[in-house]
Parts: C-alpha cells; structure tokens; sequence
C-alpha cells in the first residue's frame, strides 16, 4: 500500500502548528514533499523523518560525588 499523502492544513494539524509553519517547511526545504499538479502534499513517513530529525533527547545530568 503507497504512503498516505497528507495536506499542508493535515501537516499544521499533525505537528501542533499554524498553516504558516508547515508552508514555511516546505518553502525551505526542511521536509520532503511532492508536487501533486499545482498542489503540495507530504507523505505521514516524511512528517515523522522530520519530527525524529528534530526531537531533542534529554541530557544526563551527572550526580554530585561520584566519578
């Protein structure tokens, strides 16, 4: 089965953001997408490469005293 193609307004909705970020994404390049005529659509695997590209791990803090 092909990867669902999602709308910029499904993206916004998916990530937590505005319209505007979504497009702005794309317009830098920062996520993949396909053309689709004259419309845009990002496949649901593309949106989690990007969400796990910029998800921040948390850092270990070390405890006092020891080595």
């Amino acid at each position: 089965m092909a990867d669902r193609l999602l709308t910029v307004q499904q993206v916004a909705e998916r990530l937590g953001t505005g319209v505007r970020f979504a497009r702005r994404l794309i317009e830098e390049r920062r996520i993949e997408y396909v053309k689709v005529g004259r419309h845009v659509r990002i496949s649901e695997p593309a949106v989690d490469a990007y969400v796990t590209a910029n998800t921040v791990r948390p850092a270990l803090r070390r405890l006092r005293g020891m080595a």
